[in-house]
Formats: C-alpha cells, structure tokens, sequence
C-alpha cells in the first residue's frame, strides 16, 4: 500500500534543487506523481505530489521536512482522497484569459468562480509581451471544475459579463484533456 505526500519547496534559486529532492524520494522507494515548479523573480517554488510506500512514510516526511532546510521553505502534508473523492460528475472546463494588465483581474475571476461555487483545479498566470508594441499582455489558463447542478449557460453567461467587465479575453470551454 501506498500513501501520497504533497511537498513544497520555496527558497532561492540555484542548479540541483530537483536533483536533492527527487533523489531522496527515489531512496525511500517514492515515486513523482503531480509536480509544479518554476522560477520566479530569483525564487524556485516546487510542488510536488509523491506516493511513498506505507512502511517508509514516516521516515520520508521527516526526511523531507529536512532536505535543503537551511535556506528553504519545505513543507508537507498527506493527501486525503474523501476531498478529491467530493468533486466525482463535477464537469471540468478550461479557461484562458488574455488582455491589457491591470489589478484585480486573478481576484475577480476566482470571486466569481467562488460565487458559483466552481473549484479551481489549476491556474497559471503570466505576463507576455505584445508582439507588435512590446506592451505587458496578462495571461491566465486555469482548470476548473463546475458543479453538475449549475446551468452551463448561467456558467457562459457570467464569463462573458466578467469578460466586458475586465475588458480582457476570456474563453471558457469543456475541457478536452
């Protein structure tokens, strides 16, 4: 039997991070399940998703919660599948938003998405320079998933409300994987 951990990494950027963590996951027979990392503004952030064998999990989690500990942030936690098991006929759907940058525009959409009771799975968020006018373009892709009982077309409706609002792009479609 396998037992799933979720590690955070945050600390200043250097070569090896991944190579330290992934290495001492390897020595207690883990295995990467899900990651997330990136470099930002000189910082590297790390999520992981790890299965550990049951009878090396205590050993693991308080071997991780020591890896690169003297000038990173680390931090685990054990998975609970009954919260994943709660979003089962939930109807995922992919959103992508694009436009001019301004305040606001994360804490809006997740307002609304939380006003719908629609559950963030992923989002990335960047800023990308126009093409022509080399102008800051904000971008955001995010994964939701959409109660069964809410009417899609309420769903769409309110995305092309926020989208006017926020005067930016926004393209909300079913996920197709």
């Amino acid at each position: 039997m396998r037992k799933n951990l979720v590690i955070t990494v945050t600390g200043p950027d250097r070569i090896g991070i991944v190579e330290e963590v992934t290495k001492e996951i390897l020595n207690h027979g883990g295995n990467v399940e899900i990651s997330r990392m990136a470099r930002l503004g000189g910082i590297f952030s790390m999520l992981i998703m790890v299965s550990i064998p049951e009878d090396q999990y205590d050993q693991f989690d308080a071997t991780a919660k020591g890896i690169l500990s003297d000038s990173y942030s680390v931090t685990t936690c054990q998975t609970m599948s009954e919260v994943s098991d709660r979003y089962v006929g939930w109807i995922p759907y992919q959103i992508e938003v694009q436009g001019a940058d301004h305040e606001g525009i994360i804490h809006q959409i997740a307002q609304c998405l939380v006003q719908h009771k629609i559950n963030i799975e992923t989002m990335d968020t960047d800023m990308v320079s126009a093409p022509v006018s080399g102008a800051h373009i904000f971008s955001m892709n995010a994964t939701v998933l959409v109660p069964p009982d809410l009417s899609i077309q309420s769903f769409q409706n309110e995305m092309e409300e926020l989208e006017r609002e926020l005067n930016v792009d926004i393209e909300a479609a079913p996920y197709t994987g």
